[in-house]
């Protein structure tokens, strides 16, 4: 399993760390919420908790991000981004495997 995170959305983490303080240790947990019609839904949140017996770990520019193993078949592959447009600012999840509004096959899209 590999999830990436761009050169921006690296350094973005990085900078809310340094503004927020956070510890060292500090990496970007990636979880799965769901699902539906419009894809695979996800969250991302700060974490310090790293469990090897059910959590894998990858580095991006030094910026750890941690997902439970149960997720990797639904996670290998993705990329991270960040946003910072007129019209959108944040965090954007491409995963190749779900892409959004492949989530239902009965919805007709």
């Amino acid at each position: 399993m590999a999830i990436r995170l761009t050169e921006r959305a690296a350094q973005e983490v990085k900078n809310i760390l340094l503004a927020q303080k956070l510890d060292e240790k500090t990496f970007v947990r990636t979880t799965i919420v769901g699902g539906g019609c419009s894809g695979m839904q996800y969250a991302l949140s700060f974490d310090t908790e790293f469990k090897p017996e059910i959590d894998a770990r990858y580095e991006t520019d030094g910026v750890g991000v941690v997902a439970e193993k149960k997720y990797a078949l639904f996670l290998d592959g993705v990329t991270i981004d960040f946003i910072d447009t007129p019209t959108a600012k944040g965090f954007s999840v491409d995963n190749p495997k779900f892409p959004a509004g492949a989530g239902c096959a009965g919805c007709g899209h």
